[in-house]
């Protein structure tokens, strides 16, 4: 008898996580667990403070194709400068494209991609980082 395998495709966790001021959806468990790993910068003081995509930069005189960029998160050092994180398990074409744009029309910000290889290094401190893991499924309702 001969054995027929599914193909796996790419499951995708979403959820919500609360950033010290509100809860905010996250996009992939890579996405909430970076999360958790700013809170844990916040707390220790390593960093002033983070957002989740508060800004988007766009691309003058890009007809086609990826004309905006909206990195995941910006991070505020304790000099006083931004940081921008993109983080990424996984990387297409299009997201590509978007790095490569940015490093062309927005030479002045800093971005740092958190591929799986650094992902997985910050992994290695999941037991001191509060939370690693965990989110929730629907948004908390408020009081």
């Amino acid at each position: 008898m001969q054995q027929k395998f599914l193909k796996t495709t790419r499951v995708t966790i979403k959820g919500y996580v609360f950033n010290g001021k509100k809860h905010i959806y996250l996009k992939s468990l890579y996405e909430i667990n970076f999360c958790h790993y700013l809170n844990f910068l916040l707390q220790h003081k390593a960093i002033q403070d983070w957002e989740y995509e508060p800004d988007t930069f766009w691309f003058e005189n890009i007809k086609r194709g990826t004309n905006n960029y909206l990195p995941d998160f910006r991070v505020l050092e304790n000099n006083g400068e931004f940081t921008y994180y993109e983080v990424k398990g996984y990387m297409d074409k299009k997201s590509a494209t978007k790095i490569k744009r940015m490093a062309k029309y927005h030479p002045d910000i800093k971005l740092i991609l958190v591929d799986k290889p650094v992902y997985e290094d910050i992994k290695k401190k999941r037991g001191i980082i509060k939370n690693w893991g965990h989110y929730l499924t629907e948004k908390p309702i408020s009081v």
